[in-house]
């Protein structure tokens, strides 16, 4: 039982890798769709290993063992592996719940402040320009949708690199990509692996924004230009906005440029190779820590006398 809890805490280590060359070969809107699915499904599975864990580690101890109405002995493999586990998994849950419970309230912190800033200013439809020396532009959602720009980065750009940069902000409300960061985010503090997958999928609502801004505009040039001059003007600058607000400035803005400026939707052959062994990764640990949570349970039914061995 203790063995198959193992894998998925393991596989998620692959999820880094396979999830950037993922966002290479397919287009970005369905590679977010696979990354934040796949992102969710692992840290699933993580966090309902750990707590299988934690649990069999408490059922070792007479007072649990009493409290769970066990009349016999949990059959585990031996003390000097399941209490390590369990202590270990005790120690990773409670640091998780705890870096999550922060994080989730200095989001809601942040988000409350850029809502009223916001909701203080007139705004002209759905944009809404905010009095600040440090250039920022993001989308923020709720209801309604705002897209949120500061004076210096009204100043920092053209006209039409203006219209372009709404027009990506835009993007990113239309397609809910505030969901999917909010995914993310949560993700991240389930698995270390998973930290770095937040970043994948980061850069993956950022070139489906750039994609669809240069699909409402008709100019790839000029959305590559609007984002590498606006990163350019507001990366010193310090921001307040919640991280599940997208912003055009966020993630490797060259890299996003290369990719506006290079051949529009040429992908590498064999597209679907590496999404099909994120996919294959993702299941193989569900399936781990559901066959893992399903025999503990198993176990406990037998330690009760409910079922025979």
């Amino acid at each position: 039982m203790t063995a198959v809890l193992f894998v998925p805490l393991i596989l998620p280590f692959l999820a880094p890798t396979l999830g950037r060359r993922t966002l290479d070969r397919l287009s970005p809107t369905t590679a977010l769709w696979v990354l934040a699915a796949s992102a969710l499904a692992l840290a699933g599975a993580c966090v309902a290993a750990l707590g299988a864990l934690v649990l069999t580690g408490l059922l070792k101890l007479p007072a649990f063992a009493a409290l769970g109405q066990l009349i016999h002995p949990l059959r585990t493999p031996s003390d000097y592996v399941v209490v390590p586990a369990a202590t270990a998994a005790t120690g990773v849950l409670v640091l998780s719940v705890l870096t999550l419970v922060r994080s989730a309230f200095r989001q809601t912190r942040a988000f409350r402040t850029a809502r009223t800033q916001a909701d203080r200013r007139p705004a002209a439809g759905d944009l809404c320009v905010v009095d600040s020396p440090h250039p920022d532009a993001y989308a923020l959602p709720g209801r309604p949708h705002r897209i949120v720009v500061t004076t210096a980065m009204l100043r920092s750009l053209g006209a039409a690199e203006r219209e372009a940069l709404f027009a990506h902000e835009r993007a990113h409300n239309r397609a809910g990509h505030h969901y999917f960061l909010a995914v993310a985010e949560l993700t991240a503090h389930c698995h270390p692996a998973l930290r770095r997958v937040r970043e994948t999928i980061r850069l993956a609502a950022e070139r489906d924004a750039d994609e669809a801004a240069a699909t409402a505009v008709g100019d790839r040039r000029l959305i590559a230009t609007a984002i590498a001059r606006a990163a350019l003007a507001g990366h010193a600058s310090p921001t307040t906005r919640p991280d599940f607000a997208p912003a055009a400035t966020t993630g490797p803005v060259s890299q996003r440029v290369a990719a506006l400026l290079g051949p529009a939707g040429k992908r590498p052959r064999a597209t679907r190779t590496t999404a099909f062994l994120l996919v294959v990764c993702t299941l193989l640990s569900v399936a781990a820590g559901t066959a893992g949570v399903v025999d503990f349970h198993h176990e406990v039914e037998v330690a009760q006398g409910e079922v025979t061995p």
